[in-house]
């Protein structure tokens, strides 16, 4: 996991990088907002950011303000750091778009259990982003088969999008997961497959 740590105090970013970077996360530290908002706005931007409230350039609430405006093509777990420890302050920090807060000076084990929650957090989006994607792919599929079917009268096969007759299992097999076993209604078996065998075993009678 790849973690941005945008804090303007230098030895507290060190004290922050050094925490993550032995918990095993990937650490990318700046020291002003302006530089995180480039890189949030990247093509590999980390997916969990630790922000300062106060910063030079963008502090950290105008990040995440302009974070949670644009569109959500991948989710961001902010986690605002601020100094500031009045109720109003998180209230004011959470309601810009930031997920967690956290106060300074920070605790280690508080601030390693609030990262891990990040994480469980943007696992749970990113599986429900899959999910999500799976049912419109099947939805996709679904609405292919719905509308008016041009189907013989005769020999019952379907025009299809290119104007082609194709057997109804073709047509149905290119659009959907749907597989196909063959078998004889008992209705089909009356009228063709029975009198079949009735010729044959006259036929055979006849012989012997």
């Amino acid at each position: 996991m790849k973690i941005l740590v945008a804090e303007d105090q230098s030895i507290s970013r060190h004290i922050l990088e050094a925490n993550l970077r032995k918990w095993g996360y990937e650490v990318k530290g700046v020291e002003n907002g302006t530089r995180a908002w480039e890189i949030l706005q990247g093509g590999e931007a980390p997916q969990l950011a630790i922000l300062d409230w106060l910063m030079p350039g963008m502090d950290g609430i105008e990040i995440c303000r302009q974070i949670r405006l644009r569109p959500q093509t991948q989710p961001v777990y902010i986690i605002l750091l601020s100094a500031r420890s009045g109720q109003e302050d998180k209230i004011h920090g959470l309601e810009a778009g930031a997920d967690d807060y956290i106060t300074k000076p920070f605790d280690r084990d508080e601030l390693r259990a609030r990262v891990q929650v990040g994480i469980r957090v943007l696992e749970l989006q990113s599986a429900l982003a899959h999910r999500v994607r799976q049912l419109e792919e099947a939805l996709s599929r679904v609405k292919q088969l719905q509308g008016l079917l041009p189907i013989c009268s005769y020999c019952k096969k379907i025009r299809n999008d290119r104007n082609y007759w194709q057997q109804v299992e073709g047509y149905i097999s290119e659009r959907s997961e749907a597989q196909f076993s063959h078998g004889i209604c008992p209705e089909c078996y009356a009228q063709y497959v029975q009198p079949e065998l009735d010729r044959l075993q006259s036929i055979t009678e006849k012989v012997l």
